[in-house]
């Protein structure tokens, strides 16, 4: 895991985070992983998921009813830092804001109240005298929650409730108004809000009338995720996709809110296309047979679905095994040598042309052909047939060189060897 930790954190933004699902057994050498990689001050949370309802008694010792769900900032705001992780807060729900009311018709709106005293706290005590004459003090074996002058300020705004009739004990009020527009999240997360492994299996059911992966995740507990740690235009990457959950989410969230998130999904398993593509593409444009409205809909959307081609290993070129095409070869060093996108279709083969970057204009003298190889190089004639020089370095890669370094410079040439010195060319 630590090269592939290592790689996630190097492909996160300044501002990303980093969620993994895991379970007891490895959760504690994982963490260990990740203070090394993200360092211990990037830690945020360890999450617990109730990923089941029912009780195991065939279990022999615990029924095991959780999995974690590991959150580790890239950069973790903490002090000055102005940029950084930071975690949204959740929708208010309906259930949440019924709980204020305006029984007095308080001009500042709907409101509830908080009791003046806390189970901890200070010391220092006091009694205090309101405007009507109420004496309160806070009842033995508890601390005053706001400090003194808190509740003087709140007497004289006439924020303090004493029942409906006048004569309970002193309260303070809230108002609805002054609260924030949604709520932090806590650190155990029930099935009831964001699903089971039974709830993960059943739009997995109603896309392909059938149960194809044994553990899947619910939509519900990657939308949780998703939301807290995303805007609507950022990247979500899951590089373990599986059964396509992450895709599922994002497009449903989309739909929701009207967000622009984007998705990336790695499966190297052979179900890639079959299952976790298709769920996709299935939600994408909705299937008819199914019970649930959204899933017969569709979110609408899109995404493209590509295949690695054959794994290029320097080995095996020196010894004329598996020879990439000439486009392949091309992307590969061109992604090496410069670290920006390869574009296709900019490709010259008879010129030996594969893309401009930043810094070169990229030259490749490839045929896939083990004796052609042997017998070719760079030479002087083929140095002056390149293209006119336009402004930028020219970067070629040929399986040797018949040319001088002070015939290479007066062409304004950088040359790397083929097919076993493939330079990484530093700005």
């Amino acid at each position: 895991m630590m090269p592939r930790l290592k790689l996630l954190r190097e492909l996160l933004s300044g501002d990303g985070a980093i969620f993994i699902s895991c379970d007891d057994n490895e959760q504690h050498n994982l963490r260990c992983l990740l203070d090394e990689i993200f360092g211990e001050q990037n830690f945020i949370q360890n999450i617990i998921w109730q990923k089941k309802y029912t009780q195991s008694n065939d279990a022999k010792y615990f029924s095991d009813t959780h999995d974690f769900v590991i959150c580790y900032a890239k950069n973790k705001i903490e002090g000055e830092t102005k940029q950084g992780f930071t975690l949204n807060l959740l929708a208010r729900t309906e259930e949440q804001n019924e709980r204020y009311s305006n029984p007095d018709n308080d001009p500042r709106g709907d409101w509830m109240t908080q009791p003046l005293h806390a189970k901890s706290g200070t010391d220092s005590t006091y009694t205090f005298k309101f405007n009507n004459g109420i004496k309160w003090q806070p009842p033995a074996g508890t601390f005053p929650r706001y400090a003194l002058e808190t509740l003087k300020k709140a007497d004289k705004e006439k924020r303090i409730w004493y029942g409906a009739k006048g004569d309970a004990v002193p309260r303070m009020k809230k108002f609805l108004s002054e609260m924030k527009e949604g709520v932090t999240t806590k650190s155990i997360w029930m099935y009831d809000e964001v699903g089971s492994n039974d709830d993960a299996k059943k739009p997995l059911k109603e896309l392909f009338n059938d149960n194809l992966f044994a553990t899947p995740k619910p939509v519900a507990l990657i939308r949780r995720i998703i939301e807290l740690s995303t805007n609507e235009n950022d990247i979500v990457l899951d590089s373990f996709a599986g059964s396509g959950t992450t895709a599922h989410a994002v497009l449903e969230l989309n739909k929701e809110d009207g967000g622009n998130r984007k998705f990336i999904l790695v499966e190297q398993e052979d179900y890639a296309n079959t299952i976790t593509a298709e769920r996709v593409r299935r939600v994408i444009k909705g299937v008819k047979t199914a019970k649930n409205e959204n899933l017969k809909k569709g979110t609408g959307g899109s995404f493209s679905y590509f295949e690695l081609g054959k794994e290029i290993e320097m080995e095996s070129i020196l010894r004329g095994k598996n020879l990439p095409s000439f486009k392949e070869f091309a992307r590969y060093l061109f992604y090496t040598a410069t670290g920006e996108e390869f574009n296709e279709k900019a490709v010259n083969e008879k010129t030996g042309f594969i893309g401009e970057s930043k810094n070169y204009e990229v030259y490749l003298h490839y045929k896939p052909d083990t004796e052609w190889l042997k017998k070719n190089a760079l030479t002087l004639d083929e140095a002056k047939a390149l293209p006119k020089f336009k402004s930028k370095q020219r970067l070629v890669f040929a399986p040797a060189k018949y040319v001088d370094d002070y015939t290479l410079l007066e062409h304004r040439i950088d040359y790397c060897q083929l097919p076993y010195e493939i330079y990484r060319i530093q700005k």
